[in-house]
């Protein structure tokens, strides 16, 4: 998300989806219906949501006016931003209640570093303590390899907001250009139940289709409900804001928000509240395909995980070997699948069905030095300081 305190330095990539062959990271093209693990009946995520960045800058910090705008174009949830690092934002404590009371479900958002993941988790905790409806954690850039941070934040956060408090994870949408961030800890058991992917289009520099079928196809293979973050800074075209609402509809979100309400335009904002006409154009129920080839790779840990949840004598490493080839093989024999080594689509829905056997925290922090985490590919969304 866009905020002044960050300095990192990051290419801004417009990149296309290629289909990579032959290795860890081959695909089909676009993606699918929403995984319905961890769905419940009603959440702050469903429907329309929007997020503040600073409260003082949306609708000039009017508590009527926040209530009436949202109302007016059909937002249930606002998501205010409470932390950054180990800062706690006192605005947030300052509107949460008289939002609530305005009708509004309230949630807290916080970019964390992970350098001292125990202090944010304790400022995450504040703002759920304060009564945010949900909490969602913005990992990005500085989290790239840190497994031991990513554990230790997301147990921390657990033991003081409890088991089935609702969190989601808002982190970057292309989960093949980043092999080496913990989605797996942050997505996995104990940790976030909603994943809401930062599906900046305009911003990738590619129309709204090719990126939304892109995240999908990547974000799917977690098993946890997918609701997109689109964008409205950058000014977007109406048409294209309708068809991203169209797209995540057909593919079964119950709710999308949008980035930000500081930079939205009148055009975007009666985008949002639009009725919908009908969605003229099919969705393939697709997941991303992996197999033997190329370095770590944290969905390549997932399905080992899984693997091993099922019985199966797969390694921990993150790396698609020989041996985790013939695991897959033995798991696709025992379950009826077609037997090619590879895990495709029949193959992550047979796998998603058993539970995670979890790599050891020694494990993970060992691989989380740094000697052995790939770099990101590219950043196909830009630093937040320069998303204006």
């Amino acid at each position: 998300m866009a905020r002044p305190l960050r300095y990192i330095v990051c290419a801004i990539a417009s990149v296309a989806i290629v289909a990579a062959s032959g290795g860890v990271a081959s695909a089909s093209r676009t993606g699918g219906v929403t995984a319905s693990t961890g769905r419940s009946s009603a959440t702050a995520f469903d429907g329309s949501g929007m997020w503040i960045w600073y409260v003082n800058q949306s609708n000039g910090g009017s508590i009527p006016g926040i209530i009436a705008r949202a109302r007016a174009h059909k937002v249930r949830t606002v998501f205010v931003k409470s932390g950054d690092g180990t800062t706690y934002w006192p605005q947030f404590s300052q509107v949460v209640r008289p939002l609530q009371a305005g009708g509004l479900k309230v949630c807290g958002w916080q970019y964390v570093y992970g350098d001292r993941p125990g202090d944010e988790a304790t400022v995450a905790a504040q703002a759920v303590k304060t009564g945010a409806d949900c909490f969602v954690i913005d990992a990005e850039a500085q989290y790239e390899g840190k497994y031991s941070a990513a554990i230790k934040y997301m147990r921390k956060l657990r033991s003081k907001a409890g088991k089935h408090y609702p969190i989601g994870l808002a982190g970057f949408p292309y989960v093949d250009y980043h092999p080496s961030f913990p989605y797996s800890v942050f997505l996995g058991p104990g940790g976030a139940q909603f994943n809401v992917p930062q599906v900046y289009w305009k911003a990738i520099g590619y129309g709204v289709d090719t990126v939304m079928g892109h995240t999908y196809l990547w974000n799917r293979p977690y098993g946890r409900p997918i609701y997109p973050l689109g964008q409205l800074y950058q000014d977007p075209a109406r048409s294209e804001i309708i068809r991203f609402r169209k797209y995540a509809r057909a593919e079964g979100a119950r709710g999308v928000s949008w980035w930000d309400w500081q930079e939205a335009t009148n055009t975007g904002w009666k985008a949002v509240g639009d009725p919908l006409s009908a969605f003229h154009h099919g969705v393939v129920k697709d997941y991303a395909t992996l197999s033997q080839g190329g370095g770590f790779f944290d969905l390549v840990l997932w399905a080992q995980e899984h693997l091993r949840g099922a019985g199966q004598s797969a390694p921990r490493t993150g790396v698609f070997d020989g041996a985790t080839t013939r695991a897959v093989k033995k798991f696709q024999r025992s379950n009826g699948l077609k037997v090619n080594g590879r895990i495709d689509k029949p193959t992550w829905i047979a796998l998603l069905r058993y539970p995670v056997a979890r790599a050891s925290a020694a494990r993970l922090s060992a691989a989380s030095s740094g000697h052995s985490m790939p770099r990101a590919k590219r950043y196909e969304i830009p630093p937040p300081a320069l998303r204006h």
